[in-house]
């Protein structure tokens, strides 16, 4: 296993497959910066299937037990589940996505090897979900994507967003549309991911706040070192709040993210990455790929959440190398 300069593992990789979205979420992809005019990866600067699983292959001798496959919007990418059965039965196989296009690929997904699927929803009510999403697509078109995910066999979370002074009453809306379900939701503070979102301190929510809007909850321990959320039972459905503004989880902190042009970041918040592509397309092999990302992972010392006060630097925006 490789450890970097804080002796935090490689343990998650976040795959984007595309820099494409059906939506334009006013936190990821605001409709003034990602307008027709905006230039998305031409296709033969995105990795293929090939070149992804050579990648991940590469990562297993290094300790990695998970893959994420996010965008933009993944299920935008073309034969997608041709993917997911070309990667390592071993590993935990899992997606975020907006669930618009979940009704129609969610018992292939299940079929072709995927675990769990993390949908992305701000609100159930169709005013807000359309403000903040930018869009004219309902909630309960995701919502039939939810259901038919967990009809096949999924494991679903849900990832809300909480601006403060958009959609604050989503956090109990949202909890009660799935009391009752198998299904967990999780609340996460508005970030400053990227330069284009307009990113205010002042409309971050708390995860402490936002529990106050509970009458009674349990905290659960975590399934692993890294997890993200912290987790609460409210009576018998599970809640999870993720803090990296008002409680940073850096110290233990094992995702990389992988864009879809093939560069390798390690934080979310980045300004540059590594160019795998490059490497691969001069004809690297698996050892080669490893032995890069191994010095690459051993150099990182990224903390920036818990350093945001203090750091002034570019950052990547979120939808160019997944959430």
């Amino acid at each position: 296993m490789v450890k970097d300069k804080r002796g935090r593992d490689l343990r998650d990789l976040r795959i984007s497959l595309t820099d494409k979205c059906n939506m334009r979420c006013k936190y990821c992809m605001p409709k003034e910066h990602f307008d027709s005019k905006h230039k998305f990866l031409p296709r033969s600067e995105i990795l293929d299937y090939e070149e992804i699983v050579l990648i991940v292959n590469s990562l297993i001798p290094l300790g990695l037990k998970k893959v994420r496959l996010t965008g933009g919007e993944p299920l935008l990418r073309k034969d997608i589940c041709e993917l997911i059965k070309m990667l390592p039965e071993e590993l935990d196989i899992a997606m975020t996505t907006n669930g618009i296009l979940l009704e129609k690929y969610a018992p292939k997904l299940k079929k072709s090897g995927l675990k769990r699927v993390t949908v992305s929803l701000d609100a159930i009510d169709i005013e807000t979900f359309q403000a903040m999403g930018d869009t004219k697509e309902t909630p309960e078109t995701v919502l039939r994507g939810i259901e038919t995910a967990r009809l096949a066999g999924l494991k679903v979370k849900i990832n809300t967003v909480i601006r403060a002074g958009y959609n604050e009453h989503s956090i109990n809306k949202i909890s009660e549309r799935f009391v009752g379900s198998d299904v967990i939701v999780r609340f996460i503070e508005f970030m400053d991911v990227g330069e284009t979102n307009s990113w205010n301190l002042d409309e971050v929510l708390t995860g402490e706040q936002m529990r106050k809007m509970f009458e009674s909850l349990e905290m659960v321990q975590p399934n692993h070192n890294g997890e993200v959320a912290k987790r609460f039972l409210h009576g018998q459905q599970e809640l999870g709040f993720i803090e990296s503004v008002s409680k940073p989880f850096c110290g233990d902190c094992n995702r990389a993210r992988l864009s879809a042009d093939g560069s390798l970041f390690t934080c979310l918040f980045a300004s540059v990455g590594h160019d795998l592509k490059a490497m691969i397309r001069l004809g690297a092999t698996r050892k080669d790929i490893r032995d890069a990302i191994c010095t690459i992972w051993e150099s990182r010392d990224d903390a920036y959440s818990e350093t945001r006060s203090t750091t002034n630097r570019p950052k990547i925006e979120m939808s160019f190398i997944g959430g």
